[in-house]
């Protein structure tokens, strides 16, 4: 099972949000490359960044810190927020990207990310965020009435990388992971799934590195990594045991 560290670029600065409320940011640094060969140096090998202005934006807003990140983090980076183009796509790729998430697109453009699955083979990783069951867009300002897994089923066979499930309700308030709706979601479908929202420790990759052949790809830790309580090369650990 994969740990992803999480960088989320507000302004060029790294920074946590608190149930996705951009007025709710806790500033962490202004340097996203430095975070990067940190996170690097305690063991990781995978990075989750997300450009959240370029999420409400619909396009980059941050693209020269994504840039200093791709260039000095020594392993793959995750990226998403605004990637809503086949341009912006093969552009992220040649930079260096090692994978493209894509989540207001899904749901509004569904061939669009099929189209990006055939021709970025094992690229694309499509985003499932949910508040209350329900699929959220436009970096999670908008709520639909498409529930999470008619979402997911819809790119089943479209050759797409993962799915990645944030539980908008629990992420940045350190309430824990939505194991049973993480579990529920990779149950239900045939993709990899990785589990993101509100995880606070350990106890959080231990129960779901038990379900990693149940579909459980990895999971995404942000703010209990910034607050110091969740050590990275012990969550790696135990990771990689699974």
């Amino acid at each position: 099972m994969i740990v992803f560290p999480a960088i989320d670029l507000k302004d060029g600065q790294v920074v946590r949000l608190a149930e996705g409320d951009m007025a709710r940011a806790t500033v962490y640094g202004d340097d996203p490359a430095v975070q990067a060969m940190l996170f690097a140096q305690a063991g990781a090998e995978h990075l989750h960044v997300v450009d959240l202005d370029g999420a409400f934006a619909g396009e980059s807003r941050n693209r020269r810190a994504v840039e200093r990140i791709v260039e000095d983090f020594p392993g793959y980076v995750q990226l998403g927020g605004g990637i809503r183009t086949p341009e912006a796509v093969e552009g992220w790729f040649d930079l260096g990207v090692a994978r493209v998430v894509i989540g207001t697109a899904a749901l509004k453009d569904p061939q669009f990310v099929k189209d990006m699955a055939r021709e970025w083979e094992g690229g694309i990783v499509v985003a499932v965020d949910a508040r209350d069951g329900m699929v959220a867009t436009e970096g999670w300002a908008e709520v639909s009435d498409v529930p999470v897994h008619d979402l997911a089923r819809r790119f089943e066979d479209a050759g797409v990388a993962s799915l990645l499930f944030t539980d908008i309700g629990r992420d940045g308030l350190l309430t824990g992971c939505n194991i049973d709706a993480t579990l529920d979601l990779a149950r239900r479908t045939t993709l990899p799934v990785i589990a993101s929202g509100g995880v606070k420790g350990l106890d959080d990759i231990h129960v779901l590195s038990l379900h990693a052949r149940e579909g459980i790809e990895g999971i995404i830790c942000g703010r209990a990594l910034y607050d110091g309580r969740l050590d990275l090369a012990a969550a790696l650990a135990m990771a990689a045991r699974a």
